[in-house]
């Protein structure tokens, strides 16, 4: 189906009105390292905090829909999807973006080759226009490599992303970074990129910026960082921040940076699990943010709290979906209201 003219559309903050939330009912006994019933637990629990707040749609393999039903509760709506492989639902779902006259929703699907094919046992490539089908909006299929946990828009012209999974050969080595900023740009409506260097160490998916830093409200992003020289992610932490702070956005203004503590190490054999509070979803109303039984939890909570005062936190355990590579942001994935609608 198309769109039209892709550069007709621009991608809206998170924090802006959704007209619900889709999220997709683990699956993949792989993907979990044992932790599959654990991971359905939390997501469980997840699904029923967030459809407080809005309504949200679960996609299950038919087999699987009698215990998602039973552990997601009456308010989620369940659809059945047979082709399911994986459960990350920001990276293999489309990116809403709204048409800047009318206000109309399309979704951008990018091309997904599992995180750099890495994973091709996991590929869901289909799923973005599967879910736009059941919308029944436009779908625009971009010419490029890329998963939704990879960037971030202030929904104001400026996009947040890292050189390590961007620029990384193994997603678009035909492009530049002026190529696929023109991409960027011409998808999601954007006119000032600010790269972000590298990602956390061990983490599958090659830097998302979604563990890094996000936007809170224009001109304001809060900013995953570490106090300790000797940890293995300070170097590219404190490295991130100085180009956080030394950027301008789309409209010229210079960056006030909230910094989050990141937990402290936990591992998953020899390999370091990606543990952020950045990887939190806002949701209308409220922001779901994760806890992992860490001291520091409830300095996250309360510094996110600060930065979205209108919002109610929710802090939900998420450890076991930590296990499969992501956090709630990654098995989130927003839906904007289209301009001019109420929820």
């Amino acid at each position: 189906m198309s769109g039209g003219s892709a550069g007709q559309y621009r991608m809206p903050a998170e924090w802006a009105p959704h007209a619900g939330c889709w999220m997709i009912w683990p699956c993949r006994e792989q993907t979990f390292a044992g932790e599959l019933e654990a991971a359905r637990v939390v997501t469980g629990q997840l699904a029923r905090a967030l459809a407080r707040f809005e309504p949200l749609s679960v996609l299950a393999r038919p087999a699987d829909l009698a215990d998602a039903r039973l552990r997601c509760g009456q308010a989620v709506r369940l659809l059945p999807c047979p082709d399911l492989v994986d459960s990350w639902m920001r990276d293999v779902g489309p990116s809403f973006v709204r048409h800047r006259q009318s206000g109309d929703l399309a979704g951008v699907d990018w091309i997904f080759n599992t995180w750099g094919e890495a994973y091709p046992g996991a590929n869901d490539d289909p799923l973005a226009g599967w879910v736009l089908e059941q919308l029944g909006v436009p779908r625009l299929r971009a010419p490029l490599v890329l998963e939704g946990g990879a960037i971030h828009v202030d929904g104001e012209g400026t996009l947040l992303t890292t050189e390590q999974c961007l620029l990384n050969p193994n997603r678009n080595p035909h492009l530049d970074r002026a190529g696929i900023e023109a991409i960027l740009a011409e998808y999601l409506g954007v006119e000032r990129i600010i790269w972000l260097g590298a990602g956390l160490v061990d983490d599958m998916t090659d830097g998302h910026v979604d563990n890094l830093a996000c936007f809170v409200r224009p001109g304001v992003v809060l900013a995953l960082a570490s106090d300790d020289p000797e940890d293995a992610n300070y170097a590219a932490l404190q490295d991130n921040l100085r180009r956080l702070r030394t950027a301008r956005d789309a409209r010229g203004r210079h960056l006030e940076v909230i910094t989050v503590p990141q937990p402290a190490p936990r591992w998953q054999g020899s390999e370091r699990l990606s543990l952020s509070y950045i990887n939190f979803y806002i949701a209308n109303g409220a922001v779901l943010v994760p806890a992992f039984d860490d001291p520091l939890d409830g300095l996250a909570r309360d510094t996110i709290q600060a930065a979205l005062p209108a919002r109610q936190v929710v802090q939900i355990p998420v450890l076991p979906i930590l296990a499969g590579g992501g956090g709630i942001h990654c098995i989130t994935q927003q839906q904007p209201l289209a301009e001019g609608k109420s929820s």
